[in-house]
């Protein structure tokens, strides 16, 4: 069985940090990770894809809305959502591989597969495969992150009514579109479809958008939107 100082389950933004921090430190480090990349929601499916996003649908609004002011005639302007999305992916897979060198020049083992506790010191690591291992380690950290909430009265099928994470695959730009949640995901994603022409509404429980920003921060992203 296999021994480290440190082990990290889950590669997100908390868990290769501290997996760098603890090898740097000297400690023989592992991280444990269930998808393919590392990452974690963060740099997959969060945070860096929906600022790509962000980046490309404010270049054509610019162009639609700006441009001529500058003297700039563009004919024929259009969005093609499929480069969009290529440009993105390509975005998040440059990071990815940031990450990957992080581990390799810090010697961090990485480690595929689903963690889970065997008992006192033990982590047991199942692989896609289904073949398990175990690892002992006098210090474990869990790191394992957030997903998407989907109640089962929302009726979510990953098709018509999706996640944030589906929201980042969409390859045509839709005439309309309901957001349920007006926090930082919702109204970032809601931004960029905002800004490519689709007709956004967003529903929220609370007395107003983005409850942890200050409200005037607050008030100029919405008002950014429209």
């Amino acid at each position: 069985m296999l021994k480290f100082d440190v082990i990290i389950i889950g590669s997100g933004p908390g868990g290769y940090v501290a997996a760098i921090r603890a090898a740097q430190l000297g400690f023989r480090t592992a991280i444990i990770e269930k998808d393919d990349t590392l990452g974690g929601t963060c740099l997959n499916v969060g945070c860096i894809p929906s600022k790509a996003l962000l980046d490309s649908s404010e270049h054509y609004h610019n162009a639609l809305h700006r441009f001529e002011t500058h003297g700039i005639i563009l004919e024929k302007l259009g969005v093609n959502m499929p480069q969009m999305i290529k440009r993105k992916a390509e975005v998040v897979s440059e990071n990815v591989k940031g990450i990957e060198f992080l581990m390799r020049k810090n010697k961090i083992e990485v480690l595929k597969g689903v963690g889970s506790f065997a008992g006192g010191k033990r982590v047991m690591v199942t692989a896609n495969t289904g073949e398990v291992q175990e690892y002992e380690s006098e210090n474990i950290i869990i790191a394992t992150g957030s997903r998407p909430n989907t109640p089962a009265l929302f009726n979510y099928d990953g098709k018509r009514v999706i996640t944030s994470t589906e929201a980042l695959e969409i390859k045509k730009v839709p005439g309309r579109m309901v957001l349920i949640g007006a926090g930082v995901i919702g109204l970032e994603l809601g931004s960029v479809f905002g800004r490519l022409g689709t007709e956004v509404t967003v529903i929220e429980y609370l007395d107003r958008a983005l409850p942890g920003m200050d409200k005037d921060c607050a008030r100029e992203l919405v008002r950014s939107m429209k």
